[in-house]
């Protein structure tokens, strides 16, 4: 069956599924160099890939769009986030360089990455992300009070930036 079979060892020829393994003993039939077969497995392999979920997250594309709506209200210069610890989410760079107390991610472990422990509630309350905020405007200012209580991110963006770490977090 499809799903038991992983991707990396399935390819498409001639419009049917062969395993690696008919293709190396020779059972599948035909020549897998035949320019139409290399031409199916062009096509047909990324989808497979994209389609079992090794499509590769990107900071630009994936990352960036959740950190600027959910944590740069805080975690930008001169904002309250950024002031207490140094944590900025303005560049790729700032966010690998972690805050003054040390790195919040620790590319390719997600498990050693501070940033998953602090979005998905498991470090001590008062410390877990995105905290909920009171925005003020008053004389031509706008201010940005810091809430006590965090608000949990969608389990979507969690798992996307989960995968992201364990991918290496790659500025791409």
């Amino acid at each position: 069956m499809f799903s038991q079979q992983p991707a990396w060892r399935i390819i498409a020829e001639a419009g049917r599924l062969v395993s690696t393994k008919q293709l190396i003993d020779g059972s599948a039939g035909g020549n897998i160099m035949q320019p139409s077969n290399v031409r199916l497995a062009v096509v047909f392999l990324p989808l497979l890939i994209t389609a079992c979920g090794q499509r590769e997250v990107s900071f630009e594309r994936d990352i960036n769009p959740i950190l600027q709506n959910n944590c740069a209200v805080c975690h930008s210069s001169g904002r309250p986030g950024y002031i207490k610890s140094g944590f900025s989410v303005a560049t790729y760079q700032d966010v690998m360089k972690g805050t003054r107390y040390g790195r919040v991610i620790i590319p390719g472990s997600s498990i050693s990455s501070t940033l998953v422990r602090l979005i998905n509630h498991q470090a001590d309350p008062s410390i877990n992300m995105p905290k909920e905020y009171t925005s003020i405007e008053q004389k031509h200012s706008h201010y940005i009070l810091p809430g006590s209580n965090a608000r949990w991110l969608s389990k979507h963006d969690r798992d996307l930036i989960t995968k992201w770490i364990d991918q290496g977090a790659k500025d791409n």
